[in-house]
């Protein structure tokens, strides 16, 4: 049954609750996506243990940019698990809530009496959702991983790269952000089976099989071609050219040419008919064993033009051409701002600011964006006496003795 009093920003979720017991980035991230549709989700937080996104890339635990990034309408709870009072207080929250996620190290939750089976005794319907590098069986099950080695261990990795060099791997963390939106996608499915059957669920994710089924073709390719797929760039078997190319500044623009007709238009657009009738690029087939040249040719007539203009004629012209925006160029896009894909949040120590927020619009009603991340503990009043009906002299006492740290 749905908590009408909780404190999530309305929407589809709209009374349900969800407790993180997360740390970093994948696990934060499922609970950033689940607030984002309306659940009211708390994050359960200590002094003696805190979240290192905290602590990474500032001084002050209640505006590090990380962690500001990543926790917009989530909710803190300080608790010191490792007393047991602070996890007799865990688990009174769990009694609470609907959902539980966790992505801490491999084996704690069950230590610490907080594993599945554990969670059942105290609420027969809750759903668990637990995400780790490997999951929690098999050979690797125990091992400890961050993005990098989702990535490496997925096959990503030898994937990226331009032809004829070594791989290159990516430093942006697709593996956290792919297996948290994996896990508020099977928590989605998970509330809708409990709805179905009364049952809660247990949701074992691996983060390196979320990141995994996004090779597509590439996982199978040896199976079919003989070949083990090798990295190679913006190439694409259907179209050409295909790939990113270098305007004035530092900027580049995006083509994707799949027809003969938007062949000829980019050539017309690029003042360049020559290369239409250059035997080496004049069907698809020619393109593609001659892409190089090809390649080096459009960035020679690409150069000196500013990307964001010629990117406008070449679509008048019917050929699919972008810019390829920066972070900057995305921070002041009108589509973008047009679109609310941008919220302006309010939290304690930076103010109004402009956060990403959901990348859906959801009608009639949509989940109401608004609060920043969470001071360290800025919910304890309301968790603690609201939710677990404690009195207030029982939480100062908590907080003396730090089992609220």
């Amino acid at each position: 049954m749905p908590h009408p009093a909780t404190r999530g920003p309305g929407g589809p979720l709209a009374g349900v609750r969800v407790l993180e017991i997360t740390k970093v980035w994948a696990g934060p991230y499922a609970g950033k996506m689940l607030a984002h549709l309306g659940a009211e989700v708390i994050k359960v937080e200590s002094m003696s243990n805190i979240d290192e996104m905290r602590a990474y890339g500032g001084v002050d635990i209640n505006a590090a940019p990380y962690f500001t990034s990543i926790n917009q309408e989530i909710l803190s709870v300080q608790v010191n698990m490792k007393t047991p009072e602070g996890l007799d207080l865990v688990k009174q929250m769990v009694a609470q809530s609907d959902i539980v996620i966790d992505n801490i190290r491999p084996g704690a939750m069950e230590r610490s009496t907080l594993g599945y089976e554990d969670l059942r005794k105290i609420k027969p319907d809750i759903i668990q959702c637990s995400i780790k590098m490997w999951g929690n069986e098999g050979p690797l099950g125990y091992q400890t991983g961050y993005a990098p080695s989702f990535a490496s261990l997925s096959g990503l990795t030898a994937l990226v790269g331009h032809e004829g060099e070594t791989p290159k791997g990516m430093n942006i963390r697709y593996g956290d952000s792919s297996s948290g939106a994996c896990a508020a996608l099977a928590c989605i499915a998970a509330l809708h089976h409990r709805e179905a059957t009364g049952e809660g669920q247990y949701i074992d994710l691996a983060a390196v099989e979320s990141m995994t089924s996004l090779l597509g073709d590439s996982l199978f390719s040896y199976s079919v071609t003989g070949e083990v797929p090798q990295p190679d760039g913006n190439f694409h078997p259907e179209m050409c050219p295909h790939g990113a190319y270098p305007c004035q500044l530092t900027d580049w623009i995006s083509l994707a040419v799949g027809t003969e007709d938007e062949w000829r238009a980019l050539c017309t657009v690029l003042g360049e008919d020559s290369l239409a009738s250059d035997p080496r690029f004049a069907t698809l087939a020619q393109r593609l064993e001659n892409r190089h040249a090809l390649d080096a040719a459009i960035a020679d007539l690409t150069g000196h033009q500013d990307a964001a203009e010629l990117a406008e004629q070449l679509r008048h012209a019917g050929v699919p051409a972008f810019k390829s925006m920066s972070s900057i160029d995305l921070c002041s896009d009108d589509f973008l701002w047009g679109r609310e894909a941008y919220r302006m949040v309010s939290d304690h120590k930076n103010g109004t600011r402009p956060i990403i927020g959901p990348s859906w619009r959801i009608s009639p009603e949509g989940p109401k964006v608004e609060r920043g991340a969470p001071l360290l503990g800025e919910h304890n009043d309301y968790v603690y006496c609201e939710i677990l009906g404690l009195s207030q002299e029982r939480l100062d006492d908590l907080i003396a003795r730090k089992v609220v740290d």
